[in-house]
């Protein structure tokens, strides 16, 4: 390999490191890389995999957490949606006519 491809391999591994950073998956990385890059999707699913192999707990580790954060942010949003009263419910209890009053 000559010592342009490895250097641009090693440039697209610092992107893909970047990527990780920003808790971006392997395919939120090769869009990423791919629009601001002008990386090809390939390359970056040819180098995250060598990623992979290499440092396979890491990469373990990283999807668990990345399953985690997920599983959190659907109960927080389930929980906000149960907390958060239903517009037609607060439109229909605050209505003037609904009012026996007059």
């Amino acid at each position: 390999m000559g010592e342009s491809s490895a250097s641009y391999i090693h440039m697209v591994q610092h992107l893909i490191e970047k990527c990780l950073l920003f808790r971006m998956n392997k395919e939120e990385c090769m869009e990423a890389l791919n629009k601001h890059a002008n990386i090809k999707p390939v390359i970056t699913s040819t180098v995250w995999a060598e990623l992979e192999k290499e440092n396979r707990e890491f990469f373990a580790a990283y999807a668990m957490e990345k399953e985690e954060r997920e599983m959190q942010k659907a109960a927080m949003q389930s929980l906000q949606q149960k907390m958060t009263p239903n517009h037609d419910q607060c439109a229909a209890s605050t209505d003037p006519e609904d009012n026996d009053g007059n």
